[in-house]
């Protein structure tokens, strides 16, 4: 199958990379719809403005996270404020929430920012959320976060993957990256999409694409990649949190993106394990090798985002 996503009843508003795609489903008139993911913080007044605009004046039922990634939870806050919508959490993260522990949240470790939230309900593996007449069966998604879910519409064949499957690949491992093993439970979703019905698939990050086999294909050989030389992936585990840092920043001055990697602990762990002495020293290389690729701007005073 090719051609521009349209299945009705589905709205895809794609963000940048720093905002996780928003997914808007229709529900009854008299329910209104249901929102997957809400993107970053620092976008959240974007996302109520584009949430308002695809909404026509319909309410906003219900605000539903695949994981509480800060990308992908970021504007809850403020769309329970403007909308007055209530949140469903992946079951395995509701205490999380509850608590609001950010170091179980995973916010303290990668040195990220989320604006607290709060959690009326949660959603299981094998339960189905309702949006209208449409039923999306709620799926296990480990690997990318142990809690993440996938939400699947079996009659048109729609697939929300949120990070566990883009058109190229996947989402960093963020286990194998605090030294757990991850990447069978990557391998398992992949077969687990192989096995479905899926004719489209809708990523956390990126255009909705037709092409699963391909997709698939893509991220099983960037898996084997991986599982080949696991210090390729923490080496690429510690350029996403420093690029995502620097896309939350937009610029930061060398003292205190170096103080950053210094107290950011996830990043430290990885640097150490990666040979460097110190955090700063694994900062200033891996700024280094993102510059080279286009991906960072520096100059003696400042490293700068380098948007794509």
């Amino acid at each position: 199958m090719t051609g521009r996503f349209d299945v009705p009843g589905v709205q895809v508003i794609e963000r940048g990379w720093l905002s996780s795609n928003n997914v808007l489903l229709d529900g009854s008139p008299e329910d209104g719809a249901l929102l997957v993911d809400s993107g970053h913080s620092l976008h959240a007044p974007q996302t109520v403005a584009l949430v308002r605009e695809a909404l026509r004046g319909r309410p906003l039922a219900r605000i539903v996270n695949t994981h509480l990634h800060s990308d992908h939870c970021g504007g809850n806050a403020a769309l329970q404020q403007a909308l007055g919508a209530p949140v469903t959490v992946p079951a395995a993260s509701w205490a999380r929430v509850q608590a609001w522990d950010e170091d179980a949240l995973s916010y303290r470790a990668t040195g990220q920012r989320c604006e607290r939230f709060g959690a009326q309900a949660m959603l299981a593996p094998g339960e189905v959320l309702q949006a209208g007449t449409r039923p999306w069966q709620a799926l296990a998604a480990p690997g990318h976060d142990p809690q993440s879910l996938m939400l699947f519409e079996p009659h048109e064949g729609v697939l929300v993957s949120a990070d566990a499957l883009w058109e190229n690949g996947f989402g960093v491992v963020f286990p194998e990256l605090e030294g757990e093993q991850a990447f069978d439970d990557v391998a398992a979703v992949l077969d687990l999409v192989g096995r479905l019905p899926v004719r489209w698939v809708i990523p956390g990050h990126g255009a909705p694409f037709a092409d699963v086999a391909g997709a698939l294909a893509r991220a099983r050989t960037r898996l084997a990649g991986f599982r080949a030389d696991p210090r390729r992936h923490d080496r690429h585990g510690a350029k996403v949190l420093l690029k995502y840092h620097l896309m939350e920043e937009r610029r930061q001055d060398w003292p205190g993106l170096l103080a950053w990697a210094q107290a950011t602990r996830l990043f430290a762990g990885i640097v150490a394990r990666l040979g460097w002495p110190d955090a700063a020293s694994g900062c200033r290389a891996l700024v280094a090798e993102l510059v080279a690729q286009g991906a960072l701007c520096a100059d003696g005073d400042c490293v700068h985002d380098a948007p794509s």
